[in-house]
This record gives structure tokens, C-alpha cells and sequence, in this order.
């Protein structure tokens, strides 16, 4: 399958340059700026929330996307971020427990949900369940998913086949990525028919249909949380109360987030 490797190498390759370069400006000019490490899938709602926090007068925002235990990983080897928001609660919980986080400001932002999705505007509705062939819906073609034992949306993906007992047939077509968009692009470039992501990040792309909500009872609630770094610098509050303000609730529920802060 050369077309597919060939677009999940070049997605992979420009994940990394995106986040490296995040990494590369935030030393220089850390005095002038917050950096926010976010989880991928959070891309379209905060690009839109950085932009109207500028536009209001708050400064600027530099946000690094990626894979939650990516960023998790680069914050644990002394990356200077101020934010970290995480969609998995248990990334959030090891750099708690290496006290890498302010415990004190920790807070349960975003809810989601999980959904598959298939190449395509128009793509019938499926019944997701125990009874679904997905694997003789998938051929010879891939299942796109963010890597299944570390970033927080394969996980529940995973979780939620084995739960419903699709895990085994399924396997070996699964196609795994870095993070949860470059699971989304495969779909939408038709190099994957179907895949596996949030139903936020359906709606960050036109290309692909969902075609199915998984249970909420196959997987653990999926929750990003937020917190500032241990070592984040004063002006990082005022971003923070931002994205629990109303201007930023609007833009995430715009993009399907369910909104879990008050």
C-alpha cells in the first residue's frame, strides 16, 4: 500500500516539524508569550480562542499540538510550556505525580466523544456494536487510528473494539498515527476508508462522514483536562481564565466539545 505509507509518513514527518518548531521558538521568546502544549484534536477550537484572546488585547499564544503523551514526555524533559491540556486524564496524572503541574489549577475542561468515521461526504450510517462486520467493511483497506497503547484517542479506540468484540478481527488492518488528526487526514484523503476519532475532529474536516457513535458504556470517559505547569509564568492565569470564560466555551462547543468546566 505505497500511496498510504508515503501520506502517513509525510503527515508524521510534518507533526514533528510542527511540534519541534513550536519547541525550537518557545526559549527565545518565552518572556513575550504563553506557550500552550495541547492535545491534537484541540487544534481548531484553540487556534480560533488564541486568535480572539490576541485580537482582545491578552498577547500572545503559542500553542504546540500533538499526540497528549507526546507532549506529556516533552514537558517531563524540561520542554517550557505553561499549559498543558491534555486528553487523557491519566497524562495529566503522571505529571502530577512528578509535580510538574500546579495541582491547585487543575481543572476537568473538555468532554467528548468517540466516533467512526468513513472517506466521503456521504457515507451510509452504521450501527456500532458487537454485531458490526467492520472488518468486512474495511476489505483490504486500513482503520486509521492514533496510536492504540499511548495517545489518549487510540486508547479508547482500542478500548472500545475489545469491549464490543471487534479488537481481534480488526487488528492487523488497523494503520496507527501520532496523533488523532493525522488518523482524521488518512480517512479524508481516501488512503484509509474508514477510522477512528473524536467527534470534535469530524467536524474540523469535510471530507469524511461519521457514520457511527460508539457506546459511552465501551470506553472510559474521554475528559481533557488543563493545568498550568509547575514552572508557568504569571501571565499563563490569565489565559487560563480565558479558556474557562465564555468566549472559549462558545468556540469549543462549536467544534463539538462537550464543555465541563464552570
Amino acid at each position: 500500500m505505497p500511496s498510504l505509507r508515503k501520506t502517513l509518513a509525510a503527515a508524521c514527518a510534518l507533526a514533528v516539524l510542527t511540534l519541534s518548531a513550536g519547541l525550537g521558538a518557545v526559549p527565545a521568546a518565552r518572556a513575550a508569550e504563553t506557550t500552550v502544549f495541547a492535545a491534537a484534536s484541540l487544534k481548531t477550537a484553540l487556534d480560533e480562542i488564541t486568535a480572539a484572546y490576541a485580537a482582545g488585547g491578552g498577547g500572545k499564544v503559542t500553542v504546540s499540538y500533538g499526540g497528549s503523551s507526546t507532549l506529556a514526555k516533552q514537558i517531563e524533559q524540561g520542554a517550557p510550556a505553561d499549559i498543558f491540556i491534555s486528553a487523557s486524564v491519566d497524562w495529566m496524572d503522571t505529571l502530577a505525580e512528578g509535580k510538574l503541574i500546579r495541582p491547585d489549577s487543575r481543572v476537568d475542561l473538555l468532554g467528548n466523544t468517540l466516533v467512526l468515521v468513513a472517506h466521503g461526504a456521504d457515507a451510509p450510517k452504521l450501527e456500532i456494536s458487537g454485531q458490526l462486520d467492520l472488518a468486512g467493511l474495511l476489505g483490504d483497506g486500513r482503520l486509521a487510528m492514533a496510536l492504540v497503547d499511548s495517545v489518549p484517542a487510540g486508547v479508547y479506540g482500542k478500548a472500545a473494539l475489545t469491549s464490543l468484540g471487534l479488537w481481534p478481527s480488526v487488528e492487523a488492518k488497523v494503520v496507527q498515527s501520532n496523533n488523532v488528526r493525522i488518523a482524521l487526514s488518512l480517512v479524508a484523503s481516501g488512503d484509509a476508508p474508514f477510522g477512528i476519532v473524536y467527534a470534535s475532529d469530524a467536524r474540523a474536516e469535510s471530507n469524511v462522514s461519521v457514520v457511527g457513535t460508539f457506546p459511552a458504556g465501551s470506553h472510559a470517559p474521554i475528559v481533557f483536562p488543563v493545568a498550568l505547569t509547575a514552572d508557568a509564568r504569571p501571565e499563563a492565569e490569565a489565559f487560563l481564565a480565558f479558556l474557562l470564560g465564555a468566549s472559549a466555551r462558545a468556540a469549543f462547543e462549536r467544534q463539538g466539545f462537550q464543555v465541563l468546566a464552570n
